[in-house]
């Protein structure tokens, strides 16, 4: 039986857009159709619990010699808590581009500024806990890591051997849609025909 990745919302002091948000349910988020088109706007707390289709972003962060940036969720995520993953970002807010959503989940999750984001690819995930179309970078950052302590529990710099070591042990929790994408980005040793020059 397929794990089911949720929880229901608590108050916190995110932000949207550069302001305070008390109740992250209350975000507006734009929903998609079938075709991946906005057709309307919905609650945060109604795309969680009608698993509408919605844009979101992930963003590789690694250093310059090839390592990454993994981390660990806490416990009070709405998806997906206390898994791993190495993947920053999350729902886009409504109106918002693709590429300020990243930038702005860097910034917030990680204290990551000021990069260029190379695009990956974009690409939808689903399952019982979210219905996404995802669009993917990576950045590199030599800098230090700030978390978002509502956000990130725990986080350290892996090679790709590591991760992907990590990855292949069954009862290691790692976010599924994060899987996903380094399956489709053939990044890891374990997915891809070679890992990326200078990854240790």
């Amino acid at each position: 039986m397929a794990t089911i990745w949720l929880r229901s919302y608590r108050s916190g002091d995110p932000r949207e857009n550069g302001r305070v948000v008390l109740n992250p349910a209350a975000e507006l988020v734009t929903i998609l159709d079938d075709d991946g088109q906005p057709c309307g706007v919905a609650t945060r707390a109604d795309v969680r619990a009608k698993n509408l289709l919605h844009g979101a972003t992930a963003i590789l962060v690694s250093r310059s010699d090839g390592r990454v940036y993994v981390h660990r969720r806490t416990l009070n995520k709405d998806i997906y808590p206390g898994a791993h993953d190495c993947w920053a970002g999350g729902v886009l807010a409504a109106g918002e581009a693709p590429e300020d959503g990243a930038r702005r989940e860097l910034a917030e999750e990680l204290g990551v500024h000021d990069v260029p984001l190379r695009p990956l690819l974009v690409t939808r995930w689903h399952d019982a806990a979210v219905r996404a179309v995802y669009h993917v970078y990576a950045v590199t950052w030599d800098g230090g890591i700030v978390h978002q302590e509502d956000e990130v529990a725990w986080g350290a710099w892996w090679s790709l051997e590591t991760l992907a070591e990590r990855l292949a042990d069954p009862d290691f929790a790692f976010v599924p849609d994060g899987r996903h994408l380094l399956e489709l980005s053939n990044l890891l040793p374990k997915f891809g025909q070679s890992a990326p020059s200078g990854a240790t």
